[in-house]
């Protein structure tokens, strides 16, 4: 192995070791919750989400239920496209 391919496992192995650390414990805390865009199965209109919504979150257009509170982090309907937003 070169020297760049040893270094770029290294920081691989680093990297996957501090995401699955305590958020506080890692060298540069972030928390584990993030906003998320959701696609409505129905509508196909787009709704903001938190990761760790606590109520039930209905679409605006045609009010299919997009999330529910699961304790931690909510549970998408099955059919719904997501993607994590930028930060």
């Amino acid at each position: 192995m070169h020297r760049k391919e040893k270094k770029a496992l290294l920081q691989n192995r680093i990297f996957t070791e501090e995401r699955r650390r305590h958020k506080k414990k890692r060298l540069v805390q972030s928390p584990n919750s993030y906003f998320m865009d959701v696609k409505c199965m129905g509508c196909y209109r787009i709704t903001t989400i938190f990761s760790h919504a606590q109520t039930v979150v209905p679409c605006a257009g045609c009010s299919i239920i997009l999330c529910r509170p699961r304790g931690g982090k909510c549970r998408l309907t099955a059919g719904c496209a997501f993607r994590k937003k930028n930060t």
